[in-house]
């Protein structure tokens, strides 16, 4: 009880700093852990002092990002939990259990809108939605199964199934990502495509292997957890790359 109350006022104060020009400062491991349990994503910069490489351009990134709890800690016993040994931005994600650092001492260039960008890329939730930023962190990622909602997001069915979407993939932590891809939106053509899917077949569920390379889709019907659990649940014990590919051999294709 204590501890997800501490949470909650944690991520008030880190928004509410934001707002007033400052960041939340981490001042030991309690505080750490609970700042990272907090959200799905969280950023911390870890600087030795506010003269630090990239400190500046650091606060002037963290404005740009609104929804993103942010915080900055100096002190060292945090830095030898997270093993850092240098001023380091670290991304702490739950989704792929995943921590991304960026050292800035190896950075060739370091400027605010470069840091935002940094932090947009990275941020993958639980669910996260398809672009050409979120795209470049899902790739990048050590999960490479990813399990995709293609969906018309104006029609009435869409906030329900992304609900279902959401209870689901904790489910699934270091198994697969799960994506939204909103067929509405002429750059997400290609996905649909790739799928041989139009708008007017949305929505749907499939499944993208990054590893072979090879995709899957639910067979339409109603998006149901069972169905999506059961579809999921038979390409993760391989019964569903067993099953005869209907669909001809194609060339190696990114989306």
């Amino acid at each position: 009880m204590f501890l997800g109350v501490f949470c909650l006022l944690v991520v008030c104060v880190s928004a509410g700093d934001k707002k007033n020009g400052s960041v939340l400062r981490l001042k030991d491991v309690p505080a750490a852990e609970a700042f990272i349990d907090s959200e799905e994503v969280t950023v911390i910069g870890f600087f030795e002092t506010e003269a630090a490489r990239g400190y500046k351009e650091f606060l002037d990134a963290v404005k740009q990002m609104d929804k993103l709890p942010v915080a900055l800690c100096s002190e060292k016993e945090v830095w030898a939990k997270y093993g850092i040994s240098s001023d380091t931005i670290s991304i702490f994600r739950k989704a792929d259990l995943h921590q991304e650092h960026l050292k800035l001492s190896e950075a060739k260039k370091i400027d605010g809108d470069g840091l935002a960008r940094f932090m947009t890329m990275n941020n993958i939730q639980y669910v996260t939605e398809y672009n050409q930023a979120s795209a470049v962190g899902l790739f990048q990622s050590a999960v490479k199964v990813h399990l995709l909602l293609l969906s018309d997001r104006g029609r009435s069915d869409s906030d329900p199934l992304q609900q279902l979407f959401r209870d689901l993939a904790p489910k699934y932590t270091s198994k697969m990502l799960f994506v939204l891809v909103n067929g509405r939106e002429k750059s997400n053509t290609r996905v649909l495509e790739y799928f041989g899917l139009k708008s007017r077949d949305l929505p749907r569920i499939g499944v993208y292997d990054g590893v072979s390379d090879k995709k899957w889709l639910m067979p339409a019907g109603e998006i149901s957890t069972e169905r999506v659990q059961n579809f999921c649940d038979s390409f993760l014990t391989g019964e569903l790359q067993k099953q005869k590919e209907q669909e001809s051999p194609e060339d190696k294709t990114e989306l």
